[in-house]
């Protein structure tokens, strides 16, 4: 494994407004190397997906295409992510004001000393105060 993704560079990658060349950057590094997720990562991507359906954001054909090509990579779930929410996952969301949600990839990104790609800015702050290295911006 070579990254931690989050959500929000995952659907950078699905939204056409939000993709850009350093998002394909580390989707050809996820293809290429593997990347590693929370457990709560498939609900996530899936639920902002869904909304974005309603919403006319994404089609229902492209929807169901996106998560087609995110089971094809090499990104497996963290088996641990639930042993932890509620010691190192609670208490950096306390420090850091993040949701529990984003806490979860900072843990897992600090557990397993690697680099942690996300668009969202305040777990970008956050993973900068804890010295993760940062892909994505």
């Amino acid at each position: 494994m070579s990254i931690v993704l989050d959500a929000s560079a995952t659907l950078a990658s699905i939204f056409p407004d939000e993709n850009t060349p350093l998002i394909e950057a580390i989707f050809d590094r996820v293809a290429d190397e593997g990347a590693l997720v929370p457990s709560l990562w498939r609900v996530e991507v899936a639920n902002i997906l869904a909304q974005g359906v309603r919403r006319g954001r994404v089609g229902l054909a492209r929807r169901n295409e996106a998560l087609a090509n995110l089971a094809s990579l090499p990104i497996f779930d963290d088996a641990e992510t639930g042993l932890h929410v509620w010691g190192s996952t609670l208490g950096l969301a306390d420090t850091h004001r993040l949701t529990l949600y984003d806490a979860t990839y900072l843990e897992l990104a600090l557990r397993l000393s690697m680099p942690l790609a996300t668009l969202d800015d305040d777990l970008r702050n956050a993973a900068q105060r804890e010295g993760v290295p940062l892909l994505g911006k």
